[in-house]
């Protein structure tokens, strides 16, 4: 009988898991699975936990938020090998899920798992540490993770507005100077994005249009600093109608960037604390971790943002 590892935060999202957990185990048994269940116990210990017995198993499943996932992907990588991983959204948000179209009924998500096809997805790697999805600094990024998770549980995606809100009047400028694909360019920004997603914290309007999950790009979208209330208007209002074209945005796809300042930058990578540097190299690798997607959705062309 083949062997499937399922590790799972039962305190993801509101809870909702643990009254699924029996029947999630009954498809993979039915799918033909000898099921290993791991419940997570600290942060890091997905990414334990799979690292050191990722090469044991047939299939890994992991179940929680976006952080999970992200914990779930760092330890595929640094296990070195070539299993499948499959993925269960329980959290608030799931990013990744939404891109994916994997659905947020986990019972759905179970069976799809069971009947579907792997998928080479693109990896990242910030300054050596792998992340899923994407890599963000400046004006609200620290918003995911500062966010209460009993507040999360309660209002959901409205919880990460009440967030955003209250920190507007503190935006602040960071100095950096960018490097990508042979052009050098240094400007003040309030927010940066290096992402291979269709939303970031649940909204897409600051992510380009055209995202290939399995090209070896990432989708870069840089916000600079306003120079006045006006102008802060004006950016709100791009962000609003997805108009990244206009003077106070840089967007660019790349396989590998840069960013140099001379003040540490506080980073999140997947909506968490991601640590402050001065220098941040970010890479991609293409197609470097195998996702069970829909069969559907196998193929280049059908797994990308048509928006």
């Amino acid at each position: 009988m083949k062997k499937l590892l399922f590790v799972y935060n039962s305190n993801a999202g509101k809870g909702s898991l643990k009254n699924q957990l029996g029947d999630i185990i009954d498809i993979f048994t039915k799918g033909g699975y000898e099921v290993t269940a791991y419940p997570t116990q600290a942060r890091l210990d997905c990414y334990e936990k799979i690292k050191d017995c990722a090469h044991k198993f047939d299939l890994v499943v992991s179940s929680g938020g976006d952080g999970t996932l992200s914990e779930s992907i760092k330890g595929m990588m640094s296990s070195e090998v070539k299993t499948p991983l499959g993925y269960i959204p329980a959290g608030t948000v799931n990013d990744f899920a939404n891109s994916m179209d994997i659905p947020k009924n986990m019972l759905q998500a179970a069976e799809n798992i069971m009947q579907g096809a792997p998928f080479a997805y693109d990896v990242g790697s910030f300054n050596g540490d792998y992340f899923c999805y994407v890599a963000a600094f400046g004006a609200f990024t620290e918003v995911s993770y500062e966010t209460p998770q009993s507040t999360k549980n309660i209002f959901g995606h409205l919880a990460y507005l009440m967030e955003a809100v209250k920190r507007i009047k503190t935006l602040e400028a960071y100095d950096i100077t960018v490097e990508h694909d042979g052009e050098t360019y240094r400007d003040d920004f309030i927010l940066g994005l290096v992402s291979n997603t269709v939303s970031v914290a649940g909204l897409s309007n600051l992510v380009s249009k055209g995202v290939l999950f399995d090209d070896g790009l990432f989708e870069v979208t840089l916000v600079k600093m306003p120079n006045s209330p006006l102008e802060l208007s004006s950016i709100i209002n791009c962000i609003l109608t997805k108009n990244l074209t206009s003077k106070y945005f840089y967007t660019f796809k790349t396989s590998h960037v840069r960013f140099t300042s001379d003040h540490e930058i506080a980073w999140t990578l997947d909506g968490e604390s991601g640590g402050a540097y001065t220098v941040s190299v970010i890479e991609n690798h293409k197609q470097a971790v195998k996702i069970i997607v829909r069969n559907d959705n196998t193929g280049t062309d059908s797994v990308q943002s048509g928006e």
